[in-house]
């Protein structure tokens, strides 16, 4: 009975056996499922009469299997990572104890994941050319895939950011550069992902916007739980305060990856795929494995979590006992998560049912099919599968609602104006990408110029008087310990730094709100955005970000490192509007059409006539260049009067303040100034 006790509060268990017996169980389910999920793509997508050049067992099965471990190496890092930042942030501003040894940690996983990437360039190359792996290694078809081709570029962008990472974490130690590392850990995920099936199939936007999000989210929800699998290992005492960020961080990463998951299935298959083909087979197997893991992770709120919360309260956070149900049940999850990735690696080998056959010119260039001649109909009820678009309003909508539901939660009240403004700037950016303008966007200059001034002007004011800053600050978790480094001391860390100081002084988010114009319009860049999807996305996003950095300084209500007064504000806007007039003027004065191959390639069938398109676009640009300004005027007169509201408040409860205490204020005494000197005047 004594042996017992002592077991159960020993903190050495797990032992390295279990540990190894755990890992090898796992590595052999998520074999069995690659190989099963493999195998059936093959049996029926395959036809037997197709002749395809044999490259070899090493590439036709070395290749899925690299990427599963390229796949699990990233999740290692990821989730080392996130332990060191998130879930064990440490009181100082160094990392220290756990939290460090998690953050060294991940320095050899990264290397492995670089090798794992360098070995996908030999054997994606292999496939790619249909020759063995042994005959491409050393030859110049092998470089030739991997400088000139998409897949190899890509491939390799992973390989050096993955060595950067294992640096940087060899040679670093605090608490802000490794929340940096995370982030490049997470961006190192990315380069793959925007070539192959999702890149050049149609309606890529969505299919590629979908994707990011649904492996990015992923990578976090399971490199998490792999963190906190490795934390309670150790016998941590820290593991239920882990436990429990963690658990709101997985409830937003499962939303993430289901809502992803249906958008990039639905631009892949058909609803009679889902049942008729091998694809939608692998599909319907990994939403299996997601409600699964939901299952699981209702049973870790109800139990385990409550559990591991009142073990630490009691200080037995390191028992046995209380960590053994933890760890089991994240065990079977972690089992789980690794049969899913198995399978997406296998849905990533398949080639999906839509995107199959030949795919039209246009919709390859815009991502859907050419929209009809435009019409006041069109323009306002169309929609596109804009993914960006989409996952742009999502995600501000969602976090904007979590947090008014915080305040509502603890009694707090918000006002109802910047609740409405923030949803008019979501509107404007939905109809500016997905609606019926965003349609438009990308087949006519008149109509992206509208688009442009929207997301440039109208709704990022919108979005600032909405004022999502402040929102933040006053919903985000704060530090659980002093010192430690919380979501809302993150914040403001940002909001403190050198770099925000330099963006948001007002003449440089003045020079790169209008001097960006010049820069894409009047050169080349402008026609390499627009032949690219990618170009497409960045060029939103800049809109965005640039006219979000400008009227922040003119009329954020939000906090800033830099107070500038409403008559600066007003100043600034006398200064920087007249250069965007000129701007329009010169676009309707300009004989040369800018992006001429690109408008060629689409061939409309409609205004066809390119210059005069581009004379309308810019004119619609100067016409619509007023509204921002009136309402930016309106808000910096608002702000004015409140400010002098406010400051003759503060002193007049000043005065009555020393009026009580028997002093006499600064009027009191400069009108006895004045009364003085009258007095020696007339005497």
């Amino acid at each position: 009975m004594a042996d017992t006790r002592t077991e159960r509060h020993s903190p050495t268990w797990p032992t390295r056996v279990d540990v190894g017996l755990w890992l090898t169980g796992i590595g052999v389910l998520i074999v069995v499922a690659l190989v099963m999920a493999l195998s059936l793509a093959q049996a029926v997508d395959a036809p037997a009469s197709e002749l395809l050049p044999d490259v070899g067992p090493v590439t036709r099965w070395g290749l899925p299997i690299l990427r599963t471990v390229g796949d699990a190496l990233a999740v290692a890092v990821v989730g080392l990572l996130l332990t060191a930042t998130v879930l064990l942030p440490s009181p100082q501003a160094e990392l220290a104890g756990l939290a460090l040894r998690a953050y060294r940690a991940a320095c050899w996983p990264a290397v492995a994941w670089a090798v794992a990437a360098l070995g996908q360039v030999v054997l994606t190359a292999s496939a790619t050319l249909g020759v063995p792996a042994g005959d491409v290694i050393g030859t110049s078809s092998l470089l030739s895939f991997t400088w000139q081709l998409d897949q190899g570029r890509a491939l390799l962008w992973q390989a050096c950011l993955a060595l950067v990472v294992a640096v940087v974490v060899r040679w670093t130690w605090r608490s802000r550069e490794a929340i940096w590392t995370l982030l490049l850990a997470l961006v190192t995920v990315a380069p793959p992902l925007l070539t192959g099936h999702a890149a050049s199939a149609g309606s890529h936007d969505a299919a590629i916007v979908s994707l990011l999000v649904h492996v990015v989210a992923a990578t976090v929800w399971v490199g998490g739980l792999a963190g906190l699998a490795w934390v309670a290992s150790r016998g941590s005492r820290r593991l239920a305060p882990a436990v429990t960020r963690y658990s709101t961080l997985a409830g937003w990463c499962l939303a993430a990856v289901a809502l992803s998951g249906v958008a990039n299935a639905a631009v892949r298959l058909s609803l009679g795929d889902l049942l008729t083909t091998s694809y939608g087979g692998l599909v319907l197997a990994k939403a299996v494995a997601v409600v699964l893991l939901g299952g699981i992770g209702l049973l870790h709120r109800r139990r385990t979590v409550a559990r591991l919360e009142a073990a630490t309260d009691a200080a037995l956070g390191h028992d046995v006992g209380v960590r053994r149900p933890f760890v089991t049940l994240a065990v079977v999850e972690l089992a789980v998560m690794g049969a899913a990735v198995a399978i997406a690696v296998a849905l990533s080998q398949t080639s999906p049912p839509i995107g199959r056959g030949s795919v039209d010119p246009v919709e390859a260039i815009i991502g859907h099919p050419l929209p009809p001649a435009p019409s006041l109909e069109e323009f306002m009820v169309g929609i596109v599968p804009g993914g960006l678009g989409i996952a742009l309003v999502v995600i501000l909508l969602a976090l904007y609602v979590q947090g008014l539901l915080v305040l509502r939660r603890r009694g707090d009240a918000w006002p109802v104006g910047r609740t409405l403004a923030w949803l008019g700037g979501l509107l404007v950016i939905a109809w500016s990408t997905f609606g019926g303008l965003g349609m438009y966007s990308h087949v006519l200059f008149s109509a992206h110029m509208v688009a442009h001034m929207l997301l440039s002007m109208v709704a990022p004011i919108l979005l600032v008087l909405g004022a999502p800053v402040t929102l933040a600050l006053r919903t985000l978790p704060s530090a659980r310990v002093a010192g430690e480094l919380g979501p809302r001391q993150v914040l403001l860390g940002i909001l403190h730094s050198r770099p925000v100081s330099v963006l948001t002084h007002p003449v440089v988010a003045g020079v790169l709100f209008v001097g960006s114009l010049y820069a894409i319009y009047f050169s080349s860049l402008f026609s390499a955005l627009m032949n690219s999807h990618l170009g497409h996305a960045a060029m939103t996003l800049h809109f965005v970000a640039v006219g979000s950095l400008f009227f922040y300084v003119l009329v954020g209500i939000d906090p800033s490192p830099r107070s500038v007064a409403p008559l600066w504000r007003f100043g600034l806007l006398l200064v920087v509007m007249p250069f965007h007039a000129f701007f329009a003027i010169a676009l309707m004065s300009y004989d040369r059409v800018l992006g001429e191959s690109y408008w060629q390639s689409l061939d409309r069938p409609y205004r066809t006539d390119l210059l005069a398109d581009q004379v309308t676009g810019g004119s619609l640009s100067w016409a619509l260049g007023e509204i921002p300004i009136v309402i930016v005027l309106v808000a910096i007169f608002v702000q004015w009067v409140r400010s002098d509201t406010r400051e003759a408040k503060r002193t007049d409860r000043r005065s009555d303040r020393l009026t009580e205490a028997g002093q006499d204020d600064e009027h009191d005494q400069y009108n006895a100034y004045l009364a003085a000197l009258g007095k020696d005047q007339r005497r």
